[in-house]
């Protein structure tokens, strides 16, 4: 018995298991058009409806297996990454997952600031001449306070994030950022731009959902709609890991989605290549 390009003969155990998957979440139309399209790296050499991947830091608990799917499919993916706290370890940044964040280094993924603790912009202060910013990290020493930071403290998160990246990887870091929940205004991302680093949000499609209560967003629901809306050029957000969902999303979700959308043509690159954000263009 075969499961699309998945044959028994080979022994391909994990493509039957996520044809399975796929037979669940997906319509009839789709798994014909994956069957009959062969999944191989030549597709995704020849790319000409990209797609860009990205993950912000989380708890990590699920972070190995998130790195097992990306090697297993060969997708390079951008991690946008935050010193948080982890159910394992120091913190996502810290001692305990180097040799993690050392393997994905190795692997070609690309790496950007998430700021060092997480810290959510909630209001502009200040002026042109002398931005700050009223702030609230989720991480860190002042973990879940409100108070001000300035224009030059908001580029230190940045930077002691990419550093740390750069010290762990290898890799120099994107002169990109993502804001914790993609909060920002023009006054954070013109302050942010002065010290080098531009800010990447993610399509309305590429919004995951794993974030989302999984009580009233199913893993089967999530992965329908993103196969149902994502388009080429977009670029898609998930993280390693979050506490509030009961029902995880990356064992799942990760591995079906990958496949449906390669089914469908698609193929993943890293923000090195987004024409937006490519190295020499990004100002």
């Amino acid at each position: 018995m075969a499961y699309g390009p998945c044959s028994t003969h080979r022994g391909d155990v994990m493509c039957g298991v996520v044809m399975r998957w796929l037979g669940r979440a997906l319509n009839a139309s789709i798994l014909i058009a994956f069957s009959a399209l062969p999944i191989n790296a030549n597709a995704q050499n020849d790319c000409k409806k990209p797609l860009y991947l990205t993950f912000d830091t989380g708890h990590m608990e699920v972070a190995p297996l998130i790195a097992d799917v990306l090697q297993r499919q060969q997708v390079k993916v951008t991690f946008f990454a935050a010193q948080e706290p982890t159910k394992q370890g120091d913190g996502s940044l810290g001692s305990h997952w180097a040799a993690w964040w050392r393997a994905r280094g190795g692997e070609g993924h690309a790496f950007a600031s998430h700021t060092w603790n997480h810290v959510y912009w909630r209001a502009d202060l200040g002026d042109a001449a002398a931005p700050a910013f009223r702030v609230r990290p989720s991480a860190g020493p002042r973990q879940g306070q409100e108070f001000t930071m300035g224009a030059p403290e908001y580029c230190e998160e940045l930077a002691r994030a990419a550093d740390r990246l750069q010290a762990l990887t290898g890799q120099k870091p994107l002169p990109l950022f993502r804001a914790p929940g993609g909060k920002t205004s023009p006054q954070l991302l013109a302050s942010a731009k002065a010290c080098g680093y531009t800010h990447v949000g993610w399509a309305p499609a590429g919004f995951l959902g794993d974030e989302l209560p999984s009580e009233k967003f199913s893993n089967d629901a999530l992965l329908r709609k993103a196969l149902q809306g994502i388009r080429s050029g977009d670029i898609l957000m998930a993280h390693l890991g979050i506490w509030s969902r009961k029902d995880a999303w990356a064992p799942a979700v990760l591995e079906p989605l990958i496949v449906g959308l390669k089914a469908k043509g698609f193929c993943f690159r890293t923000l090195r290549e987004h024409p937006d954000y490519a190295l020499g263009q990004v100002r």
